[in-house]
């Protein structure tokens, strides 16, 4: 879903020359029509759409379905970055990029897809990455088989993490989540049950394996080979 040819044609190459099968549309309504007829694995979205705004689509397209949804757009304000993913965007790519950076998305989009359908992130069962391991149905979590000492809300904020893997989660998704309202203050107690939470997980913090941080945006839960 790309207005701009040569965005569009650099986009359709590189999924061709990659085994992707693809559907493309010029603008936001002709994207909303092959996203509800197709339902696709991925859309593909520029907010920059000659008739609708991306966002506008994103809520659109979310209001029937949950697929993912990878935004690719000039716009790199932060302001624009959380007011998508907020709107229901699973990822935010900020042009210019690379083919490679692009890859590298689709390949984390669908090891996420592939793990909720094979049931590994529903409700009393667990969750593995790496040597992290979050047992959902007794509330625990552990690393490289020792428990991990988490205060409730620690507990929370990984258990987000992990159910959303791959998925950029906003301050806002967050702190709504955690406290049921998104105040100021709310996203500094965040920051500091983060800080602490990666202290207890990350075997070195300085070089995170586990939490990715977007700056001003939010965080995600990296998927670890």
């Amino acid at each position: 879903m790309e207005d701009d040819p040569p965005v569009r044609n650099l986009i359709t190459t590189t999924l061709k020359m990659n085994d992707y099968r693809y559907l493309t549309a010029a603008n936001g309504e002709a994207a909303i029509a092959e996203a509800s007829s197709h339902n696709p694995d991925i859309v593909l979205l520029d907010l920059g759409l000659p008739d609708l705004d991306g966002v506008q689509v994103i809520k659109n397209i979310r209001s029937w379905s949950n697929l993912p949804i990878i935004v690719i757009s000039a716009r790199s304000e932060d302001e624009d970055k959380i007011e998508a993913l907020d709107a229901g965007a699973d990822d935010y790519l900020t042009k210019p990029f690379s083919v490679e950076e692009l890859l590298a998305r689709l390949r984390v989009t669908r090891r996420r897809l592939s793990i909720m359908a094979a049931g590994a992130l529903s409700a009393g069962s667990e969750f593995v990455n790496g040597k992290l391991r979050v047992d959902y149905a007794g509330g625990c979590a552990f690393l490289d088989g020792q428990e991990l000492h988490l205060t409730p809300i620690e507990y929370k904020l990984l258990c987000l993490l992990s159910r959303h893997m791959g998925k950029v989660l906003t301050h806002t998704f967050l702190t709504q989540n955690i406290w049921g309202r998104s105040w100021e203050n709310d996203v500094a107690s965040l920051r500091v049950f983060m800080a602490t939470l990666r202290r207890k997980l990350e075997p070195a913090p300085d070089s995170p394996q586990y939490i990715q941080t977007h700056i001003g945006v939010g965080y995600r839960m990296m998927k670890v080979e």
